[in-house]
């Protein structure tokens, strides 16, 4: 008697055949910063969070973005934007997925976080739907859009394509807490709508501030919590300091960044008091505010 193996393989994998295979998102991680130097720790976040989000089987991540704050927002020994920027495009040079935008730098005034996510968002799905249409074209059926659609299709129709989710540091996470650093409402929108991915590092502990915050706890599902094995404290205040002092930061930074800075001499005790006499941005903005209020 002859036994049809191909025929047993294919009835024992029938039932799964079935079955629904599980969705994959697209998505699309944005680092907003000062970047003031660029370090290998950056560009290690954005690997750490697309391992993460990718071994979880609902992810795809296709894109980075570093996006600079501007000269207005006037931290403490933050350098020139223009340095900035080309520092982050050298430190990318050879990355295939992650790019330096450089919108949210060449604004005149400083914007809150939630203006550069929602500025990517747009721009994100305004290239999603230019990608559809040429796709339509080349198969000939050309979609027509009702200009005139609800809300509730456009709302539809943005959750189906790409995520854009806010890469940051336990450091950030916590600064949700610094009173008058963000608005409440701001914090509701990235995390709520878009999503956060939150790299821990040493002396954190992004799960308990998560649970003692009713406002992250509402959203908690959307906040994904990276935990690095490897612990690399590259900061970049210890960098400058170190720079300023004339001692190495070989293996901290990108070589190609280290040149930069060496050739231009960006760092030194001067550039780290420029701004020191300003409020922050933020602080000033929203204690006036409230003052006023």
């Amino acid at each position: 008697m002859i036994v049809d193996i191909t025929s047993i393989k294919k009835e024992k994998a029938s039932p799964l055949s079935g079955m629904q295979k599980q969705k994959v998102t697209e998505v699309v991680l944005l680092a907003c910063g000062s970047f003031n130097p660029i370090t290998n720790m950056h560009l290690r976040m954005f690997e750490l969070a697309r391992d993460h989000l990718q071994d979880t089987g609902q992810y795809n991540v296709v894109k980075g973005i570093i996006s600079p704050v501007g000269d207005a927002y006037r931290k403490k020994g933050l350098i020139e934007a223009s340095h900035r920027l080309e520092m982050a495009r050298l430190a990318t040079a050879n990355s295939d997925w992650i790019k330096v935008d450089d919108w949210e730098s060449l604004q005149a005034e400083w914007l809150e976080t939630a203006k550069v996510v929602r500025h990517h968002y747009e721009e994100l799905h305004a290239e999603d739907h230019n990608k559809d249409d040429v796709d339509t074209v080349h198969h000939g059926k050309k979609r027509r859009v009702d200009e005139n659609h609800s809300e509730i299709s456009r709302h539809q129709e943005r959750r189906d394509g790409p995520k854009l989710m806010l890469l940051c540091g336990a450091d950030v996470l916590e600064s949700f807490a610094v009173p008058n650093l963000w608005k409440q409402e701001d914090i509701a929108e990235i995390v709520g709508c878009h999503g956060l991915v939150c790299i821990t590092r040493s002396g954190s502990d992004p799960y308990k501030f998560i649970h003692q915050s009713d406002d992250l706890w509402q959203h908690h599902r959307n906040i994904h919590v990276v935990h690095e094995w490897i612990t690399n404290e590259i900061s970049a205040t210890h960098v400058r300091r170190a720079l300023r002092r004339g001692y190495s930061v070989r293996y901290l930074l990108p070589e190609n960044v280290i040149d930069y800075i060496q050739e231009r001499r960006l760092y030194s005790a001067e550039s780290e008091q420029k701004n020191a006499d300003i409020i922050l941005a933020p602080l000033q903005r929203y204690t006036s505010a409230s003052s006023s209020s």
